[in-house]
């Protein structure tokens, strides 16, 4: 499961850069924009802000999902549908961030949908 924590090397993520404010494409549509991230080795992330699509709600993705990062038009593509992620455990930056036990759920979702 930790490779769900790491960006696919096909992804074109490049260590250190900033993604804040990228938008962020589901297979089958738009579902936010990039609050945060973090590239630490084994537990690289993503805090995606839905807005009104979810109801303002924050969504954690593993670097693993994203199969895609386009740069120049500031768009990362994730191999997930929005109800896949929508569906996802919830996130709540206060009481989520650095606890092993919510990543290791979310892991497990996110791993139970990986496609090889």
């Amino acid at each position: 499961m930790s490779d769900i924590w790491g960006y696919q090397p096909t992804s074109g993520y490049i260590a250190g850069a900033s993604l804040i404010g990228y938008k962020v494409e589901a297979t089958d549509g738009s579902i936010g924009k990039v609050d945060r991230h973090s590239d630490e080795v084994g537990a690289s992330y993503l805090v995606v802000d839905t807005g009104v699509w979810i109801f303002g709600k924050h969504v954690l993705l593993p670097a693993g999902t994203v199969s895609r990062i386009d740069d120049a038009e500031e768009k990362i593509y994730v191999e997930r549908t929005k109800v896949e992620i929508k569906d996802a455990p919830e996130f709540d930056k206060d009481k989520h961030l650095g606890d092993a036990g919510y990543h290791e759920q979310v892991g497990a979702y996110y791993a139970g949908w990986h496609r090889a």
